[in-house]
């Protein structure tokens, strides 16, 4: 497998950075933790270790320091389409170099040998009551997958610590290309009664068969925002919840399907995976209040009158970055190039337009742009996609490329076990009279 191929060419020159690091600088102080730090979340603590992506305050997220225009620019793109193969996209994460168009391909074919569903898991999630959330059965068959891993099997046969990261690859191969597999199924099995196993096309790329298994109207069009959208939300630096828990977890050697049923667990939390969500629903109360798209000193008042009544204006503000989500951008020019004139396009970008006067007006946020989430949703929608709490089923499949991609590489470095050291708030208030006495 080429991406096997590519990894081992490179760790023997990675293993050594990091070893030289630990051993000969590791003393060297990166940062400081305030009382703040530790009671609010961790929040901006530099601790975490990856080279898979980074989100800069200016540029918003780099993907192996490329971004988001770079990247969508630079990959090679699918068949008869705008968007870039999401397999060149899994390359570029693991390799850390743009494929050719034949390296993405042969991503695209090792998913396509790779995707069929096990029975048991196709039984399992039918057995299921119908309203279970989409969610639970996301992350249920994901830790039904564990069955067939191939790093517990090693793992428990003694092999050696360098070679964990092929087994890793291995399993985070299977994973990923099942899940587009088992999200459709889950589609179309929640929301329309279906219990035929989806068929993998391979002669069809990642997004297109995506595409073809929802069973959308567009097909074509919806591919291209599969891809699209399985890009953007596939890593987010090593910080957020998902890509944190997956770390964590797989911190311990617990392998990818454990791992990422935590990371999983914590996409469906309402502060990480609700968001695109509920930006979608506050654009629909908007439109519904004034039977389609307002005037901009309508929405003006309306952003006021939501601010003033205690509540938020979902998906503008960002904990890092200080210009508009990148993310956002790349989504909003997708759309105003395919259905400009559609009534939530034209709102989103009406709020776009507003929203970040109004809350420099209010002076309450750091950060008043658009974040990824403000109109995400709005997207799927279009397409007939408008089952709210599958959006983040879909959130999911994406994130998988990004955490599956960390944790091949934790494996192959080494890195050990995740264990920081807790204090108590006795000890909070006792270094802060410390500080007090020495002022």
């Amino acid at each position: 497998m080429i991406l096997h191929e590519k990894i081992s060419a490179q760790l023997p020159a990675w293993r050594e950075r990091i070893k030289s690091l630990a051993k000969e600088h590791g003393e060297v102080v990166v940062d400081k933790v305030t009382v703040g730090q530790v009671i609010g979340g961790m929040r901006d603590i530099k601790s975490l270790l990856t080279d898979v992506s980074f989100v800069d305050p200016a540029h918003g997220i780099l993907f192996r320091g490329m971004s988001i225009p770079e990247l969508l620019k630079a990959l090679p793109k699918a068949r008869g389409g705008k968007m870039p193969m999401v397999g060149g996209l899994y390359y570029l994460l693991l390799v850390g170099e743009v494929p050719t168009r034949e390296q993405a391909l042969e991503v695209e074919a090792e998913w396509a040998k790779r995707a069929e569903l096990p029975d048991y898991v196709h039984k399992m999630l039918k057995a299921m009551p119908r309203d279970t959330h989409p969610m639970i059965l996301f992350t249920q068959a994901v830790m039904a997958l564990a069955r067939d891993s191939a790093f517990a099997k090693k793992y428990h046969e003694g092999m050696k610590k360098d070679d964990y990261w092929e087994p890793a690859l291995e399993d985070s191969m299977n994973l990923t290309a099942k899940l587009p597999v088992v999200a459709s199924f889950i589609y179309r099995l929640k929301y329309f009664g279906e219990k035929g196993k989806p068929k993998y096309n391979p002669r069809q790329d990642y997004g297109a068969n995506f595409a073809r298994m929802m069973k959308v109207p567009d097909k074509k069009g919806y591919a291209e925002l599969s891809r699209l959208y399985f890009i953007l939300h596939s890593d987010h630096e090593s910080g957020n919840v998902s890509a944190h828990a997956t770390h964590l977890v797989g911190s311990s050697l617990s392998d990818i399907y454990f791992a990422f049923a935590a990371g999983l667990s914590g996409l469906a939390g309402p502060l990480h995976g609700l968001a695109n969500q509920e930006c979608l629903a506050w654009l629909l109360d908007v439109h519904k209040k004034f039977g389609g798209v307002p005037t901009r000193e309508q929405l003006y008042q309306f952003s006021w009158d939501t601010l003033n009544g205690g509540q938020v204006i979902p998906g503008y503000g960002h904990a890092v970055l200080r210009v508009p989500d990148p993310r956002f951008t790349a989504q909003m020019e997708f759309a105003k190039a395919r259905f400009p004139d559609d009534d939530l396009v034209r709102l989103a970008d009406m709020v776009f337009d507003v929203v970040p006067t109004v809350l420099k007006e209010q002076g309450k946020a750091k950060n008043p742009a658009p974040n990824v989430d403000a109109i995400s949703g709005t997207l799927q929608y279009y397409y007939g996609v408008r089952e709210f709490d599958f959006y983040t089923v879909l959130f999911g499949v994406g994130r998988a490329l990004g955490v599956t991609a960390n944790y091949i590489w934790s494996r192959a470095l080494g890195m050990p076990i995740e264990r920081p050291k807790s204090l108590t708030t006795k000890m909070l208030e006792d270094a802060v009279e410390k500080v007090k006495q020495a002022q």
